[in-house]
């Protein structure tokens, strides 16, 4: 049990925040909670949910407690530690160290929301307060390089689901277009995914119903080791736009719409 904290140090000779990056997929769009402030600095602008860290506590837990004050999210599906931002100047009263925690919450929770709090789109932001605008770009991006190399795309997703519905999950995080059969062709073959044996309702169109599917494991996996070793300069690559697939040796190799190839299996997708 770890000793209590003895006061040597004053609390408050250095301010500590803890912030929380809220994301959830929304209408197909992937959306980050924000809370409007009422009082300077940045009146009316929008800000990440958190505050200071108290003397006894620790840096998630005080995130976690910040959150559950500000909002009722009845399960958050993955939480990690971000980073640490400590620019003298991010907070015009005084120097506040601030570090971030990534969040995620599957489409099925719906929690309940003060009237100062609200969804918005990762890419279409009302003005932000302080640094976090560019704290929920760096969320953005540790989301996608994830969706490369690991199966956190389970945090977004309902329990069980229909290939197109997670083709639509993945393209909202990813802000880009996807193809649903080389998708399901990658997530298979590394065993992210898994077929049930449900079938989804017919659609008014008829045609085949679609196998529904559902995570191999609900827990962060790392799913493709070697992809989080490759320098990648654009974004990913998931059969985007019009990015042809072909076999070559004993990976898929993809041309993307951006230029340039990537063996799926071997690197980032």
């Amino acid at each position: 049990m770890a000793e209590p904290y003895d006061g040597r140090v004053p609390a408050d000779t250095f301010p500590h925040e803890a912030l929380g990056v809220v994301f959830q997929v929304r209408e197909g769009r992937l959306t980050v909670l924000l809370w409007r402030r009422a009082e300077p600095p940045f009146e009316g602008s929008w800000a990440l949910p958190g505050g200071r860290l108290s003397a006894e506590e620790r840096l998630g837990a005080a995130a976690s407690r910040h959150l559950a004050a500000k909002v009722d999210i009845p399960e958050i599906a993955h939480l990690e530690q971000l980073e640490t931002r400590s620019d003298p100047n991010r907070d015009p009263r005084e120097r506040v160290l601030a570090t971030a925690y990534l969040a995620l919450v599957t489409p099925d929770a719906q929690p309940r929301l003060a009237p100062d709090t609200a969804w918005h789109p990762v890419d279409d932001l009302p003005p932000t307060a302080f640094d976090h605008g560019s704290i929920i770009g760096a969320a953005r991006n540790r989301l996608r390089a994830k969706l490369s190399y690991t199966n956190i795309g389970f945090a977004l997703s309902a329990e069980t689901f229909t290939i197109s519905q997670l083709r639509d999950t993945y393209a909202a995080a990813l802000g880009q277009p996807l193809s649903a059969t080389n998708l399901q062709r990658i997530l298979t073959r590394r065993g992210v995914i898994e077929p049930t044996n449900d079938v989804a309702r017919p659609t008014a169109t008829g045609g085949r119903p679609a196998t529904v599917y559902r995570f191999a494991a609900r827990k962060l996996v790392v799913t493709n080791p070697f992809a989080a070793f490759r320098p990648r300069a654009v974004g990913l690559c998931l059969g985007i736009g019009t990015a042809r697939a072909m076999v070559a040796g004993s990976g898929i190799r993809r041309t993307c719409a951006q230029g340039g190839s990537q063996d799926t299996e071997r690197g980032n997708y």
